[in-house]
């Protein structure tokens, strides 16, 4: 993403305070009114998508899921010069608007990213209907500027739509509310017959969406920059969303609470109870960027992955397509090589619960109920020897310290190998281990709790034995 005053990560700080709480800068209309002239206002009941029972229902396959592809693709793939190319670079919108003549992506595109996001591990993907450039993918009646129109001849949200459930994903929609292309798109920040022409248009596109591929699980607004929610109509959007897709679930970018917090590249946990799922790149651009090298390895992303997992988030991880579709090999690998480690350590991934045990120098956590789940990024291997007995090598010893809860058992994840343990007031000492990492690029050891475990880093600073002052150590 780009840094500047107008991008996707500076409307979301713009709004973080109000939006968490569904105001983003409005105040919303209540759901009650007045009787007549004098009477008590009486807050109608919720509609049933915006209640606690509802959304747990909704939520529930994406809380097992944990793990999901992004994936960045229209006309600005073809420039290979990053998503904002259009507006960082100035592109006037006739000169633009030549690349429809010539964007026509391998018809067979979308089966491979169905097929990466399976070998990778994901559980559902989430494709950009429409990104700022306001360039549609899909057969709308509402503008020419789509790809059925166009070169490309056909509808590339059908094909993306029939691949995810021909590899058993959920499938997601991407949707920008802030569009470069269309004449109201700025026009209606001040002029309220472009607002009320553009306020109808999105939501014609938004109803297009919702009632032409069967059923749609996610609903991913973005930046709702030039209008705040009011304005928008937001909660008048996402009553016709659920009334069409009642098992939906949406973001927080309309300017609404809406179902899950979006924090993007980078990590942040959501207060216990508000679903969250961080959205990432796998090097520095959403689009296709072909000078952009700077991929992350399948050693970070699987951190990340568990760093997600623990807090209680999912991880949403894009791919940057180049115009004919082709994933970039260097993604599509770092993908395969997470998706050989989820095939081993699925069960520390998917289903798993919010974890109360906060990472240490060798090590993060994900749970399952009372199981900890100990990810070693840096396995101890054997204790080095003295000097004086150079030859002396005991066994590798992990220690995990403030560890509240009792460990009942624990065992290498990939190896089923047993492991002894002793535990203290302070820590659990995890004894005998392999002296090689039995897995890469993180290892897991399970441990067996009395009950939901949990580790307080600062017990041990507070409870430790320590000496008087003036004691002799010699």
């Amino acid at each position: 993403m780009t840094r500047d005053a107008f991008d996707r990560r500076t409307w979301l700080r713009r709004a973080a305070g109000l939006a968490g709480a569904g105001l983003a800068g409005w105040s919303q209309p209540a759901r009650g009114e007045w009787a007549e002239a004098g009477a008590p206002r009486i807050a109608a009941a919720p509609p049933v998508w915006d209640t606690a029972a509802d959304r747990e229902r909704r939520m529930r396959w994406w809380h097992a899921a944990r793990f999901g592809m992004f994936i960045h693709f229209g006309l600005y793939s073809l420039l290979g010069e990053h998503e904002w190319a259009m507006d960082r670079e100035g592109i006037p919108i006739p000169q633009y608007e030549r690349l429809a003549q010539h964007f026509n992506p391998h018809p067979h595109a979308a089966r491979a990213w169905a097929r990466l996001a399976r070998e990778a591990g994901q559980k559902y993907m989430v494709m950009t209907t429409k990104h700022h450039e306001g360039f549609c993918l899909w057969d709308t009646k509402l503008t020419n500027y789509c790809a059925p129109r166009q070169a490309c001849g056909r509808d590339l949200v059908r094909e993306y739509v029939d691949a995810a459930r021909a590899e058993g994903l959920r499938v997601g929609f991407y949707y920008s509310l802030m569009d470069w292309h269309h004449p109201d798109g700025y026009r209606c920040k001040s002029d309220p017959a472009a607002r009320r022409r553009f306020v109808e248009y999105t939501h014609g596109l938004i109803r297009e969406l919702m009632t032409q591929y069967g059923k749609i699980d996610v609903l991913w607004y973005d930046v709702h920059w030039p209008l705040n929610a009011r304005e928008w109509e937001s909660e008048k959007m996402n009553q016709m969303v659920f009334s069409l897709q009642p098992d939906i679930i949406v973001n927080n970018r309309n300017g609404l609470a809406g179902d899950f917090s979006t924090p993007e590249q980078h990590i942040q946990a959501a207060q216990s109870g508000r679903a969250w799922e961080t959205c990432m790149t796998i090097n520095d651009s959403w689009g296709y960027q072909r000078a952009d090298r700077d991929f992350k390895t399948p050693a970070t992303l699987v951190r990340n992955l568990i760093t997600c997992a623990g807090g209680g988030g999912n991880y949403l991880l894009n791919i940057g397509p180049r115009g004919d579709g082709s994933a970039p090999e260097p993604e599509a690998q770092a993908l395969r090589a997470v998706g050989r480690w989820m095939a081993r350590n699925g069960e520390t991934i998917y289903g798993s619960d919010r974890c109360n045990c906060k990472s240490t120098p060798f090590a993060s956590f994900t749970r399952k109920g009372n199981t900890l789940y100990v990810q070693v990024h840096s396995w101890p291997g054997r204790t080095p020897g003295s000097r004086w007995m150079p030859f002396f090598r005991p066994p590798a010893v992990a220690a995990i310290g403030g560890l509240r809860t009792k460990a009942l058992s624990a065992r290498v994840l990939k190896t089923g190998q047993k492991v002894a343990f002793r535990q203290d007031d302070l820590s659990v000492q995890l004894t005998g281990l392999p002296a090689h990492a039995p897995d890469a690029p993180v290892s897991v050891i399970a441990v067996e709790c009395a009950g939901e475990p949990r580790i307080d880093p600062l017990y041990v600073r507070e409870h430790r034995q320590r000496y008087k002052v003036g004691v002799s150590w010699s």
